[in-house]
């Protein structure tokens, strides 16, 4: 039996993002599972998003393309693993392949402050801390918190 290296928390092998929105929780949590909401938000600056099949739901999976500014495509995968409307998501994301070997497991939380905004805090799992660094080196903090202005832009408060 083969060890999982998604089934162990490491710190050495996570990158957190964090970000207050000045929306209400359920707005946030919605514009993650509506399917017409995320495929016009979801990704950095510059790139585009072309989805080929998007179902969001426990156990439903949202396949796309993305294409950066540079021209360079990415297929990519992410499976819902857990949708517990409106506090938290569970995704294990990679390319668009069975059983991806470079896959990463991702929770999202969505928390409300007592003046109604939304904390969402963002944790991804890397398999090994060399994919990680990787992800580090790539771009990935940066790219990620690019996405959530556009999330914030999306819903008219960033």
């Amino acid at each position: 039996m083969s060890h999982d290296p998604l089934a162990t928390w490491a710190l050495d092998r996570e990158i957190v993002l964090s970000r207050v929105i000045a929306a209400p929780r359920a707005s946030v949590f919605q514009a993650f599972t509506d399917p017409s909401q995320i495929t016009r938000w979801f990704g950095p600056e510059g790139f585009t998003t072309e989805t080929l099949e998007i179902d969001i739901r426990e156990g439903g999976r949202w396949r796309f393309i993305y294409t950066g500014p540079d021209g360079t495509r990415w297929d990519n995968r992410m499976v819902f693993l857990r949708v517990d409307a409106p506090r938290l998501l569970e995704i294990e994301h990679g390319s668009d392949l069975d059983d991806d070997p470079a896959r990463f497991h991702t929770t999202i939380t969505f928390d409300e402050q007592s003046d109604g905004k939304c904390v969402l805090t963002m944790r991804q799992l890397h398999p090994t801390k060399a994919q990680r660094d990787a992800g580090i080196g790539f771009g990935a903090v940066e790219y990620g918190y690019q996405t959530l202005d556009k999330l914030a832009r999306h819903l008219g408060v960033g």
